[in-house]
């Protein structure tokens, strides 16, 4: 077997030879040096070194030839030469490669290290092997069945994005119970510094944020970012060309950076940030686990005191840890951040109304674009700050984002009148509507115009106030405006709220006019739109 070959080579009395000592061996042994003589140089049993010779001897190769072959190719040389070794008949032996599969298996688990399966094989048999023979075979075992390709990560080139799969708690604020919140993991490729937080959810909002948060955390941006296939980054998965979601192609293009979705059902193309959400349940979860914070904040403040220990704790076998490899390696390679954060955008499509406005329906707040393009459909992007307005692909309209319902933001060339405009819509049509009607419905609605800075702003009052001649009928709208006259407030909510309490009754009667129109949340008053 190749395991058994290479433990012939490399592994001596459970210490590593190197081929550059194999390489010493060759060419004291070419310089005409004993082999007992060899032996003291290099540190090597004599039986090793005889070793050596005979199958340097049996390659027929010149020591020039072996100096000119790489490490790889020299060890592959001399494993392809390598007869059976009598360890294969050793029943300890054939008792321990009858377990690796379960321990394969075990390994899979969250949890379950080396060292408690070794502990597991001992107890099963007393006179096996010790913990350091125990893994070299295992790891030996493990490369035979399933060899993989050793990817080297170059400095600054990849960052590596997963979430966990087990969730940490909170409190709810409403409910006062726990809910579960997902763990976000990034990792850098070349120095594995680790970045960690918790989300409410691994929606697109939620999963770009957090993607943005490890760049800041890295201070800088690398060349490119691999994903898993989730929704949040990829609407259509595919082997060779993925659909990235709209949103977070928008966020990468910002940033300047490459989007590297893996292949579907494929976790050996992210494996490094496979493997740290398995080391961050260890260093970080052992420290959480079992908690509820009280708030998200808190959570993730928890999370970033463990993660600075995780990041500056050396690495297994090394005198440096993640972060001074970062320091020293990958810091100055990364892109510079750009002065701004990005700001994610949404997408809503609408009709822009006959008034010149659109409603973003989030908000339900309105917003103005050049009459030219009353009737059009337009596309509205926006952010935190900010609505964009395009007409195919071509912006029309800029507006600072206002969260009022039901309010009005206004750029005065927008406006229809700026322009004498003439459509179904405008102040003459309405009054003329309005007479038809009745008088005090024709003085509300002039009063009704005058309310606002624009009268655009208030054509949907309007249209709202006299569609209550259908379904009230004339009489009625007509004496609700003129109980809306005496309490001097102008709006469709007004009208509105008159009919359904019947208050257009007794229209004359200065005690109902006090007495029957308590003040209300839902009537918010001509004040409110100041």
């Amino acid at each position: 077997m190749i395991m058994l070959a290479l433990f012939n080579i490399i592994k001596m009395s459970n210490k590593l030879i190197i081929m550059s000592k194999v390489r010493s061996i060759i060419r004291l042994y070419t310089e005409g040096v004993s082999k007992q003589s060899i032996g003291e140089r290099t540190g090597l049993p004599r039986n090793s070194v005889k070793k050596y010779i005979r199958l340097f001897l049996a390659s027929g190769k010149s020591f020039e030839a072996i100096e000119q072959m790489s490490d790889t190719e020299l060890e592959q040389l001399f494993l392809d030469m390598v007869p059976r070794s009598h360890i294969e008949d050793d029943p300890r032996f054939k008792s321990l490669e009858a377990f690796f599969p379960t321990m394969e298996k075990a390994l899979k688990s969250r949890g379950k290290t080396k060292e408690m399966l070794w502990q597991q094989y001992m107890v099963q048999h007393p006179d096996g092997y010790r913990v350091s023979q125990f893994k070299h075979y295992y790891l030996l075992w493990k490369k035979v069945r399933n060899p993989v390709m050793h990817i080297e990560h170059k400095a600054g080139e990849k960052m590596y994005v997963d979430y966990a799969g087990e969730k940490l708690k909170i409190l709810d604020p409403d409910t006062i119970d726990t809910i579960e919140v997902e763990v976000f993991v990034a990792i850098l490729g070349a120095s594995q510094l680790t970045y960690v937080e918790a989300s409410y959810t691994q929606q697109k909002e939620d999963f770009i944020t957090s993607c943005e948060n490890a760049l800041h955390y890295f201070g800088g941006v690398p060349n490119a970012i691999v994903t898993d296939n989730l929704k949040s980054a990829v609407t259509r998965s595919n082997r060779y060309e993925p659909t990235l979601n709209e949103a977070f192609r928008d966020f990468v293009s910002y940033y300047s950076i490459a989007a590297l979705p893996a292949a579907p059902y494929k976790p050996k193309h992210k494996a490094l940030v496979e493997g740290a959400v398995k080391i961050i349940y260890r260093s970080i979860y052992s420290v959480l686990k079992g908690n509820v914070y009280s708030c998200l904040e808190v959570l993730n403040g928890a999370i970033r005191d463990a993660l600075e220990v995780h990041n500056n704790r050396p690495l297994t076998g090394r005198p440096f840890s993640r972060r001074q490899l970062f320091e020293d390696t990958e810091r100055h390679i990364l892109h510079s951040l750009p002065e701004k954060r990005y700001e994610l955008k949404r997408r809503y499509i609408a009709s822009v109304m006959k008034n010149n406005y659109v409603c973003l329906a989030e908000d339900k707040h309105y917003y103005s674009v050049s009459h030219h393009f009353i009737g059009k459909k337009v596309t509205l992007l926006y952010s935190q700050s900010d609505v964009e307005i395009y007409h195919r692909y071509e912006r029309i309209a800029v507006h600072k984002r206002v969260r009022q319902p039901f309010g009005y933001t206004t750029i005065k060339d927008h406006l229809a009148s700026q322009h004498r405009f003439m459509s179904d819509w405008n102040p003459d049509k309405f009054i003329e509507r309005a007479e038809q009607i009745g008088q005090q419905t024709k003085e509300y609605i002039i009063q009704l115009l005058n309310a606002r800075q624009h009268p655009e702003q208030t054509y949907r009052s309007c249209q709202g106030v006299l569609s209550f001649s259908v379904r009230a009928g004339k009489e009625r709208l007509n004496n609700a405006c003129h109980r809306a006259l005496q309490y001097g407030d102008y709006s469709y909510q007004t009208i509105r709220v008159i009919l359904e309490k019947g208050l257009d009754r007794n229209v004359d009667d200065p005690q109902d006019v006090n007495s029957l129109m308590p003040p209300h949340l839902n009537i918010r008053g001509k004040n409110y739109y100041q």
